[in-house]
């Protein structure tokens, strides 16, 4: 049996890129051996084992035949009569396609295998797909969207883009779990240059499968308007890229449509949270003069006495797409220098709710919170100007 190292830790070898995870495979080699030496198996859909003493995975070389629709229709075949150039000749781009031997120490040793021209490919900056297959998988699309966006400078062959376009034509894309799609567009979103993902799926047809109803009517416009803004502030600067970038890419939908797409893609509810908040921000400052009430609203909508901090994210993103947020930084500053503590205990007193309401005055909870509420609202009132 020989061992290789695979696909990405080589591509990202040769571009100068930090290395985070090894994939390896193992060539002329069969379950039974691998238990023999001490490997343990794992995972249904093929033979992957786990090392001794790294609890790295280690995978048979494999070839795969399409039986059905999706990315799971595939039976797969893994002997030890699997060569590394049959296992590699199954991978989406020829960049992912190279590999490299180990030696005793585990160690990589020798020249790299390039059955496919990845070397070339990544000389050249291409996205190319090593061959015909590449259309069987539909998640590879995504994986095609997503490589655009950790590699910016990268121009997709036109072949590779008349195959990807092909794959939204067969239907497939539909075929696709909820999960892998987040995986892939969260990946895609949290890389570089994350507006590349959304022109990959403009430029296939496969925006109107992937992303939440009409927004790619709007796609065009997003990327005219905002690509700059994202691309100088945002990717550069943002600690949650991911979800500042779902956050700009859904801000012109309701609340009701973006909770929609999330169930859809399984969403993380944080993320699904932060987009709808910063959606009804955006809306907030472009209705026109702001109004003490309206920004109280958001506030207590968006939590900001006890998630201070993402209501500062929120902020900080609305500045980045070049909108005036003094104003409202200011306000968040009055309205958090109320002292709660003060005022419930000035109000813990039945004599203090004379002015309320028989209903009120049975609640001395309700009277403290409207007490508090009516001091956060006279601290940020002066705040409250028209914000372009």
């Amino acid at each position: 049996m020989k061992i290789y190292a695979v696909g990405g830790a080589i591509r990202d070898t040769l571009l100068g890129l930090p290395v985070h995870d090894i994939d390896y495979v193992v060539v002329g080699s069969s379950p039974a051996e691998m238990i023999a030496l001490g490997y343990r198996p794992v995972g249904s859909e093929f033979p992957v084992f786990l090392h001794p003493t790294t609890q790295a995975e280690y995978a048979l070389a494999r070839t795969e035949r399409k039986t059905g629709r999706g990315y799971q229709g595939f039976i797969f075949h893994a002997e030890p009569d699997v060569t590394l150039k049959e296992d590699l000749g199954r991978r989406d781009l020829t960049i992912n396609a190279m590999a490299q031997a180990l030696d005793s120490a585990g160690q990589l040793t020798g020249p790299i295998i390039d059955p496919y021209g990845g070397q070339a490919d990544l000389s050249n900056q291409i996205l190319r797909h090593v061959s015909p297959a590449f259309t069987e998988d539909p998640l590879r699309l995504l994986r095609l969207a997503r490589f655009a966006a950790a590699l910016p400078r990268f121009a997709i062959a036109p072949e590779t883009m008349l195959v990807a376009q092909s794959i939204v034509r067969s239907g497939e894309l539909q075929d696709l779990s909820a999960e892998r799609i987040w995986q892939e567009i969260s990946r895609g979103f949290g890389a570089i240059q994350p507006l590349r993902m959304l022109e990959v799926f403009q430029a296939t047809g496969a925006a109107a499968l992937l992303l939440p109803r009409g927004t790619e009517v709007q796609l065009a416009d997003v990327l005219a308007a905002k690509a700059l803004a994202i691309a100088l502030n945002l990717i550069s600067s943002s600690e949650d890229k991911v979800a500042d970038v779902c956050a700009v890419i859904l801000s012109n939908l309701s609340a009701a449509e973006i909770t929609k797409w999330a169930e859809d893609v399984r969403m993380p509810h944080r993320i699904r949270d932060y987009a709808i908040l910063f959606a009804a921000l955006q809306n907030l400052v472009l209705a026109g003069p702001l109004s003490a009430q309206g920004v109280m609203t958001w506030f207590n909508r968006a939590d900001v006495w006890r998630k201070p901090e993402r209501a500062q994210a929120l902020l900080q993103l609305l500045k980045q797409l070049n909108y005036l947020i003094e104003p409202l930084r200011l306000a968040l500053e009055a309205a958090h220098a109320v002292d709660a503590a003060q005022i419930a205990q000035a109000n813990t007193s039945l004599q203090d709710l004379n002015s309320h309401s028989i209903a009120v005055q049975k609640n001395p909870g309700e009277a403290i919170r409207i007490a508090i509420e009516a001091a956060r609202l006279k601290a940020i009132k002066p705040y409250c100007v028209n914000v372009p």
